[in-house]
């Protein structure tokens, strides 16, 4: 389908807006955006190997970009990945293999209402015996999770826990440019200041709201405009 667009002057170009994010490959996913909110969590990847614990834990509301920034590193170290609630029973020998990495998600979600602490337990000392390295994403920090097991408790108690807060202005701005640009939208700094104060502080959000501003722009073959993303905004917000 042919996409509508008003002819975008100098002054109303997307990229003319100032920003001082760096961006990161994220090997096989969107660049990752580097901002205040997330820059502590990308410096630990950054220094990976060199690590001084074997398990980093990454926490964060929904939406935050811990699990982008672990599947970065996990990318970047080929190491395997599961989510939490598939640990119960599982054999960590057949888990893990020969691998020296593991990311495991959504790590507080299980702990305590099910979570076969033993296998976590295992896998930690696994990797720690190869000199690898486990990644959790989690919501809370390891302090905050319903552990049982003492030896558990005690290992998460030493691992390196950074949080990453939900995105700032710097790196909404960023991410919506970028968002639009992917979709070959030529949105103007209007609709960007417009959408800014009104969206929810998540990359689901952002992400939801840029693919609904572009069907709604093909299927009534419209450019858009900032009418069309107020009414799209609109719509959205009286179905939440």
């Amino acid at each position: 389908m042919t996409r509508v667009t008003s002819k975008p002057d100098k002054d109303n170009d997307p990229q003319q807006l100032p920003l001082a994010l760096e961006m990161r490959p994220a090997l096989g996913r969107d660049d990752f955006m580097v901002a205040d909110c997330n820059s502590e969590a990308v410096a630990w990847i950054d220094q990976w190997p060199k690590w001084p614990a074997p398990a980093l834990c990454l926490y964060g509301p929904k939406g935050c970009g811990k699990s982008h920034l672990a599947e970065v590193w996990r990318a970047r170290s080929g190491a395997l990945q599961v989510a939490a609630s598939d640990l119960n029973g599982i054999n960590p020998d057949e888990l893990l293999g020969d691998a020296t990495g593991l990311v495991i998600e959504d790590a507080d979600l299980v702990a305590g209402a099910g979570l076969d602490e033993t296998v976590c337990f295992h896998i930690y000392n696994m990797l720690k015996e190869r000199g690898g390295h486990l990644l959790l994403t989690a919501s809370q920090p390891p302090s905050r999770w319903q552990i049982d097991l003492p030896d558990l408790k005690s290992r998460l108690g030493a691992a390196l826990v950074c949080e990453i807060s939900p995105p700032d202005d710097d790196l909404i701005v960023g991410l919506l440019i970028k968002l639009f640009a992917d979709r070959q939208i030529p949105a103007s700094p209007q609709i960007i200041s417009y959408v800014l104060p009104r969206i929810e502080r998540s990359f689901a959000a952002l992400s939801q709201l840029v693919a609904a501003i572009d069907r709604r722009a093909l299927a009534e073959k419209r450019a858009v405009t900032l009418p069309l993303v107020r009414s799209v905004m609109d719509d959205m917000a009286a179905k939440s």
